[in-house]
């Protein structure tokens, strides 16, 4: 696999696989003026600490042990793939607990981490044709033998990997996800990114299938895209059509790559989210990469950007809310309360529980499960089914960008890291943004997803229409 990143006057050419201490793959990479016996000693797994701590205690399934966590001793439950559900409740969840959930994000910035996750369509070289679930489940068990991955079962099915704090998952069109670990350094993500590339190649060279990194599927209709074996998928997919034009488009025909940072305190995080958001459509902007629609030029630089303006607007958007004065962890909370929930994850089974909130879940009035309570891993999942510019949970998710290939996976961190990691950088932009009305941050939104010749046509019929106001 020719893979080449260009680091200054470095270029890294040819991956290597070793182990270290975690015993987790990692690949590095040849490089002129970079030394890989020191990248080797720099590429360690981290892992977050949370300081949350609740007032009662909560046992926890968590990959078939019972954990229990305590005012002072925490374990956060990961919400993908969903844990089994709490089997001893002492006390319900108050919003208090949801709003103390958020803030146990917050970290000195020497334990300030990067992470990333990007999606990629995986076709069959000879036809084109998007893979099919028995060729990623090939795939997947495949990647698990070779280099010591952790499969992931829902049911008899393969559906994702995991390996330390790496993970390997599967959208609802087959997408195939990395969603890398909570990294130190970009370089650290670069071997992170280059080590899943070749584990993957390695694999599919033999099948004959292919990967493209781009934004938006630019052949194949919905029709032709296979569905995944996933039962949150399936409430999705029927829940879509509900409240909007292109929630189904979305699922199964969209790429992203995304960054997921750190925050210091409530106030650090409403600075980075506020900058995150006023900024989010010249990061759309910069990496637009979906232009085509079943084969045919579709008038969008980035098509994936114009269909999330059309799959739910109650989980999606701008969030003008972030810029109130009021704004901090509580208003989240609030906003994610009465966000509609998907389902619940009861007995290794999702149950839909479309059109209810967690809101209702908190007093015990979902229909699906009649007086039952939620858990923190319930929370969780529940904001995992949000989908603005920038979400918030532990950390904040960058999430404008359209999937491409191998150099922008990188090079998306390093655009946030350098904006929202440096002190000046985050003031400056701060600084440039704070008069600009909703109105604008909208408008930005909304016109960075256009090509040229389309935006100037539209323009024109806007001067025509109201010759005053153009």
């Amino acid at each position: 696999m020719a893979l080449l990143l260009q680091m200054g006057s470095s270029y890294c050419i040819r991956t290597e696989i070793f182990r270290h201490k975690s015993g987790q793959n990692v690949g590095l990479s040849r490089a002129n003026n970079i030394e890989a016996g020191k990248l080797k000693e720099n590429c360690i797994g981290f892992s977050s600490v949370s300081c949350y701590s609740p007032r009662k205690t909560q046992i926890l399934h968590v990959d078939n042990a019972v954990l229990g966590h305590k005012r002072g001793h925490s374990v956060i439950v990961a919400a993908s793939p969903p844990t089994e559900d709490a089997v001893i409740v002492t006390e319900p969840l108050t919003k208090e607990d949801l709003v103390k959930y958020l803030a146990s994000g917050c970290k000195p910035k020497e334990n300030w981490r990067i992470g990333t996750e990007h999606e990629k369509f995986g076709f069959e070289l000879k036809t084109l044709r998007p893979m099919k679930y028995e060729q990623i489940a090939e795939l997947l068990n495949g990647i698990s033998e070779r280099f010591d991955w952790e499969k992931v079962m829902e049911g008899d099915k393969i559906i994702g990997l995991k390996q330390g704090k790496q993970s390997i998952s599967l959208e609802p069109g087959g997408q195939f996800e990395l969603s890398g670990a909570p990294l130190e350094t970009l370089h650290q993500t670069c071997a992170e990114v280059n080590s899943h590339l070749y584990q993957v190649k390695a694999v599919t060279e033999e099948m004959g299938i292919g990967f493209l990194g781009i934004g938006f599927q630019p052949k194949w209709r919905i029709k032709d895209i296979p569905i995944m074996p996933k039962g949150r998928y399936e409430i999705m997919r029927n829940y879509m059509p509900k409240v909007g034009t292109l929630g189904l488009d979305m699922m199964f025909r969209t790429c992203t790559v995304q960054v997921n940072l750190d925050f210091s305190s409530e106030a650090d995080m409403i600075r980075k989210f506020r900058a995150g958001l006023a900024l989010q459509p010249i990061a759309t902007a910069l990496f637009a990469n979906s232009p085509f629609t079943e084969g045919k030029p579709n008038g969008f630089l980035s098509m994936r950007s114009q269909i999330w303006t059309d799959t739910d607007n109650n989980r999606t958007g701008m969030l003008p809310f972030v810029f109130d004065d009021s704004f901090g962890f509580e208003q989240y909370v609030d906003y994610a309360l009465d966000v509609p929930m998907y389902f619940v994850y009861r007995k290794k089974k999702y149950i839909d529980c479309t059109g209810m909130t967690f809101r209702d879940f908190l007093a015990g009035k979902l229909s699906c499960i009649p007086g039952e309570l939620p858990t923190l891993n319930d929370w969780e999942n529940h904001l995992t089914t949000i989908f603005p510019e920038v979400r918030l949970k532990r950390y904040l998710e960058m999430r404008g960008a359209d999937g491409g290939p191998w150099r922008r996976l990188c090079a998306l961190p390093a655009f946030w890291v350098g904006i929202l990691y440096d002190e000046v950088a985050l003031q400056n932009v701060l600084d440039i943004t704070a008069d600009w009305t909703p109105e604008e941050r909208q408008m930005l939104r909304d016109k960075v997803t256009l090509n040229p010749t389309r935006f100037m046509s539209m323009k024109r019929k806007y001067k025509a229409l109201f010759p005053l106001h153009a």
